[in-house]
């Protein structure tokens, strides 16, 4: 069980403590996620994004929805894509701040700690990271 899995526990048993929310999102912006990638293999082995520096995170399509899987530990989303795949590991306000409607999020699918972030959700993250950068910026002046 990792701290993504405790927060998300304790959310789960009174999602109205403003504590609780606080502290899991607070973790959610704070933790490393690993994505996984698309993989162009029209170039010799190597990804054409990569070459071009550019990384291609892997949407999936549910119920006319779509999802960027995200997981917790890189074990974690090797047992979901049952095996070795390529994907970046990149911080939860980065993704945030990159993520746009109509995009969810599906975190640690195939355990039992997994979670889905609504659209609405993750843009209420991204405006926190977005307040909490121009904090900060306001107060290196």
């Amino acid at each position: 069980m990792t701290e993504l899995d405790q927060a998300l526990e304790i959310l789960q048993q009174d999602r109205r403590d403003p504590q609780n929310q606080s502290q899991y999102y607070d973790l959610v912006l704070n933790s490393n996620f690993f994505i996984p990638t698309f993989e162009d293999t029209e170039s010799e082995g190597a990804p054409a994004a990569a070459e071009e520096n550019q990384v291609m995170p892997l949407i999936l399509e549910s119920d006319g929805d779509d999802y960027m899987m995200l997981f917790d530990t890189e074990e974690r989303l090797q047992a979901w894509a049952g095996g070795e795949v390529s994907f970046v590991e990149v911080p939860g306000h980065v993704i945030a701040e990159m993520s746009a409607p109509p995009l969810h999020w599906a975190l640690n699918v195939g355990t039992e700690y997994s979670k889905q972030f609504l659209p609405e959700e993750i843009a209420w993250l991204r405006e926190s990271v977005e307040k909490c950068r121009a904090e900060a910026e306001g107060e290196g002046k």
